[in-house]
């Protein structure tokens, strides 16, 4: 996966096309991240008694996943939407770099 959580990603593609926001989650098995504050969906919640008081009902907005094709990686350097490059360091770690200013953008493991 190129994308991981707390990366700032920018929507290419559906009806949140042009929207930017950190990543959540990601589920790579299913090839889908959840986004902030991009595609969201009402979910209907029933009012929930039991100990300790209960939750109310109603109408709650939540984001939803959307596929891993659809956003992009925002570079934190020069804030283009960007792909990324696999690069091996001296020590024998791999860090993700920017295909358009050549900058680190983080460590693997």
């Amino acid at each position: 996966m190129k994308i991981k959580k707390n990366d700032l990603v920018k929507v290419i593609s559906g009806n949140s096309k042009g929207s930017e926001g950190k990543v959540l989650k990601v589920f790579p098995e299913a090839g889908r991240v959840i986004v902030e504050k991009v595609h969201l969906v009402k979910r209907h919640t029933r009012k929930q008694q039991g100990r300790g008081g209960g939750q109310q009902g109603g109408i709650v907005e939540k984001e939803a996943p959307i596929h891993i094709s659809d956003v992009m990686l925002v570079c934190p350097k020069c804030g283009k939407s960007t792909r990324t490059s696999v690069v091996i360091l001296g020590d024998g770690s791999k860090a993700r770099r920017c295909k358009k200013c050549n900058e680190m953008l983080s460590e693997q493991k």
